[in-house]
């Protein structure tokens, strides 16, 4: 099996998040990749080029971040665990975002409620922790 190319790098992940641009664009990424820390409790990691990751567990593919974030252009991309319970509910709570495999793209904070985003996160970050146990 080939090696996974998204892999944790010794990067600067507050250096990915300060060259963003517009001022707006930055503080978003900055207050989502605050609060996946708090929640997790990990510290961020780069993976690759424009993936912080919070945590890891084992992926079929190789070690992956629990939680995930790019600041993508379009999108801020969020990566999150699947199926946990009332997923749907705050999904429809949350404000304009769309959802992908395992990703919730949002595309300014202040389209998004901010205390459904975190419970979102937190529900996630449980799920993984009951999934993949340390």
């Amino acid at each position: 099996m080939a090696e996974p190319r998204t892999r944790p790098t010794t990067a600067d992940p507050a250096a990915l998040l300060a060259a963003l641009a517009p001022a707006q664009r930055r503080s978003d990424a900055e207050a989502i990749a605050d609060l996946l820390g708090q929640i997790s409790g990990c510290p961020p990691v780069l993976w690759g080029t424009s993936i912080i990751g919070f945590g890891q567990y084992p992926a079929a593919t190789g070690p992956w971040p629990r939680l995930g974030y790019s600041p993508r252009k379009a999108n801020h991309v969020l990566y999150l665990m699947d199926g946990f319970d009332g997923q749907a509910d705050l999904l429809g709570a949350l404000g304009k975002a769309t959802t992908g495999v395992s990703c919730l793209y949002v595309k300014r904070l202040a389209d998004i409620d901010r205390h459904v985003l975190a419970e979102i996160v937190r529900r996630s970050w449980a799920m993984m922790a009951v999934r993949y146990p340390d």
